[in-house]
């Protein structure tokens, strides 16, 4: 265990040092270049300790999605395209990328309609989804950047819904609890109702 929170800390020391010499670059491809190199940290620490099975699959999708996939794309746009085509087509995978990750918590929201509960939806994750969507959409607005305006105001918009749901649904947990007590009630009830000899011991 010591070894690997050794390499964990060595490894975010060497993005933090990487993001010192590319804070000069463009905002965009420092993020990025941030968020790829985290998302590489949370990858290996999952692959060390998941289930042999799971790390199988996982390293499969690592392979395709995250080597081979790019690496085609980066290739063929530098073989068949040029100019500006070049950052179109790169524009357009980003942003179908970027809707994905900002459409995966649709599940979760489904989740909250059905049990009308928001325990599966943590606020934190939803306040950081409306306000990242928020500032990159008003960043896209003022350098007139479509491939950066359309997935973050897409995920702006989901953000809001997110935070819009929690507030409908969101209870104390105390009165949540008395509530199910009361509904548990009503059940027994109902039930003893319709079937009184349920009710009665028998001597």
């Amino acid at each position: 265990m010591a070894i690997s929170s050794i390499t964990i800390f060595g490894v975010l020391g060497n993005i933090m040092s990487g993001l010192l010499y590319l804070s000069p670059t463009v905002v965009v491809a420092t993020v990025n270049v941030f968020g790829a190199a985290v998302e590489i940290v949370f990858l290996t620490i999952f692959l060390l300790f998941a289930p042999p099975r799971m790390k199988v699959r996982t390293a499969i999708l690592v392979i395709v999605l995250d080597v081979a996939f790019p690496g085609a794309t980066i290739l063929l746009t530098h073989f068949l395209l040029d100019g500006d085509k070049r950052i179109d087509v790169a524009g357009l995978w980003c942003v179908i990328f970027s809707m994905i990750a900002y459409a995966s918590p649709l599940s979760a929201m489904k989740t909250v309609v059905a049990l009308k509960s928001v325990e599966y939806m943590p606020f934190l994750l939803s306040f950081i989804f409306f306000l990242n969507g928020g500032v990159w959409t008003v960043y896209a607005i003022l350098a007139k950047d479509l491939f950066v305006g359309i997935p973050n105001g897409s995920g702006f918009l989901l953000g809001t819904a997110q935070l819009i749901l929690y507030f409908i649904y969101w209870k104390p947990k105390s009165s949540r609890q008395a509530s199910d007590g009361l509904e548990d009630q009503q059940i027994i009830s109902e039930a003893l109702i319709s079937n009184p000899s349920q009710g009665k011991t028998e001597h």
